[in-house]
């Protein structure tokens, strides 16, 4: 064997490399055309349907939408937030305190329930009003000025009725949650029709689409002529609406008004925008990410429920998926 023999190209080695840079095309033309986050929601729903026989079914499907309508809703306020650079951590005490509220002035007042349910989505319109101006006009960082809020709204709940949960709403209210609309759960139509609202107006309203430029860079968007101050308070109107809406819903579901309902869903909130593809750093995510992103949260609580996961390890996993989407967002972001 001569010199040239030993040391001359090797086909198997170059057919080999050819394959894997295939490979690795193919790999990223599936990334650019589909989603990260929805190859995540196919993986995760593969892996808990080999898991359980009971995942796929139907009515575990529906139980999926249901269960996770009140944390979608609370996610696309939360999603609008977090695309103009801010954060809101007072979605879950708005969600109690004007729930509690709503409960409060039926009950104990006599208020018809369609006007106290106004006043509620009105209470909690007007604490996304206070974030807004607090970390507008205030100039305070959004992280303190809504913790502030939340500690507020948290203790407000719990002073009105003295920590005791208000029972007795009307009985058309109480079947929200159990009436059907073409089969589907009608609080998961109304989810869909919140985020087809909120997907509209970020898309094709120029509005809309200034929240991009503010996220992206506030300085420029102010200079390029948009009202970075009034749009950053409608967002924040838009959440506090928003996590009130998510109030009725829980209500209706537990038939009572519970002051600690939703405190404890503020995670899952952050989760669901984060994993949807939003960067906390702002000026990107979308509606479709977040909805991609609630559906994986509502498999993983749901799948490790059907398997038998301790529910004090389920917050764990959930952490976990927000590190590993953070982590993705860097790199993407370095790329």
């Amino acid at each position: 064997m001569t010199l040239l023999d030993q040391t001359g190209p090797n086909p198997g080695a170059s057919a080999g490399k050819g394959k894997t840079e295939a490979g690795m095309d193919f790999v990223k033309k599936v990334q650019r055309y589909i989603p990260g986050p929805l190859i995540g929601l196919i993986l995760v729903s593969v892996v808990f349907s080999v898991l359980s026989p009971y995942f796929l079914t139907t009515r575990n499907l529906f139980n999926v939408f249901s269960q996770m309508s009140e944390i979608g809703i609370m996610a696309a306020g939360a999603a609008l937030v977090i695309i103009i650079g801010g954060i809101d951590l007072s979605v879950g005490a708005v969600l109690a305190v004007s729930l509690m509220l709503n409960a409060w002035l039926y009950r104990d007042f006599g208020v018809p329930f369609v006007i106290s349910t106004l006043a509620g989505l009105a209470l909690g319109a007007f604490v996304g009003l206070v974030n807004g101006i607090l970390s507008t006009y205030g100039r305070i960082q959004p992280f303190v000025a809504t913790l502030a809020t939340m500690s507020a709204c948290s203790g407000l709940a719990l002073f009105i009725t003295n920590g005791s949960p208000v029972t007795g709403f009307p009985e058309w209210f109480s079947e929200i949650t159990s009436a059907r609309f073409f089969g589907l759960p009608l609080e998961f139509v109304i989810l869909v029709v919140v985020y087809l609202i909120v997907a509209y107006w970020l898309y094709f309203r120029p509005s809309g689409r200034a929240l991009y430029a503010i996220g992206g860079n506030e300085e420029v968007a102010r200079l390029s002529g948009i009202n970075t101050r009034r749009a950053k308070v409608m967002v924040y109107v838009t959440a506090g609406f928003l996590a009130a809406l998510a109030g009725l819903i829980v209500g209706s579901r537990l038939d009572a008004a519970h002051p600690t309902a939703g405190v404890n869903d503020l995670l899952s909130v952050i989760a669901v925008v984060v994993i949807g593809g939003a960067s906390l750093s702002g000026g990107s995510g979308g509606m479709m990410g977040t909805f991609i992103g609630l559906m994986i949260i509502g498999v993983l609580r749901n799948g490790m429920a059907l398997i038998n996961v301790s529910p004090n390890l389920q917050p764990v996993v959930i952490g976990v998926a927000i590190i590993i989407a953070v982590m993705l967002d860097r790199r993407a972001a370095t790329r």
